[in-house]
């Protein structure tokens, strides 16, 4: 009996390092496969805005109180706070602007995965008719029912004034 037990443990110790390794694996790919999701639907939702698609813009968003928007430059600062806020801020803009050709380049600083929850950092260069600095860029992200969706927006644009003295 004692030495059936024993042999019962040696295999159990065996196989627990490498049932805990696949699961490390198949939930490190999940994650790599949601980073890829939410980049993808970072880039449709910029796209969409340059693009004055609404409908694609607007599905981007969860459509919630404590959705949240915000930009600063060296000249002004603007917020949206709700949905409602965001949709009705931008909504001349999506009535007045013209599609905008730009080209749109990122480099991903940093992806964080919470459960249903993400941070997203990545700096943004827009290259079109209007000279624009580089704009460092933040994105909430929630999962619900199975699909990322933004809940915040924060854009700075970098300039020379934005450096810090030291």
């Amino acid at each position: 009996m004692n030495k059936a037990i024993l042999v019962f443990l040696i295999i159990t110790l065996a196989f627990n390092p490498a049932l805990s390794q696949g699961k490390s694996k198949s939930k490190s790919s999940a994650s790599a496969n949601d980073e890829l999701v939410i980049k993808s639907l970072i880039e449709k939702e910029t796209k969409a805005f340059f693009e004055i698609d609404y409908t694609t813009w607007a599905d981007c968003w969860i459509k919630a109180p404590y959705a949240f928007w915000s930009f600063a430059d060296t000249t002004d600062v603007n917020s949206f706070t709700g949905w409602e806020a965001i949709n009705k801020g931008f909504a001349n803009y999506f009535k007045t602007s013209k599609p905008s050709k730009a080209k749109i380049e990122r480099t991903w600083r940093d992806i964080r995965i919470y459960g249903n929850g993400a941070y997203a950092r990545f700096t943004q260069h827009v290259s079109d008719d209007t000279e624009r600095p580089p704009q460092e860029e933040v994105r909430v992200l929630e999962k619900i029912n199975g699909q990322w969706k933004i809940v915040c927006v924060s854009v700075i644009a970098v300039q020379k004034e934005n450096q810090p003295v030291r």
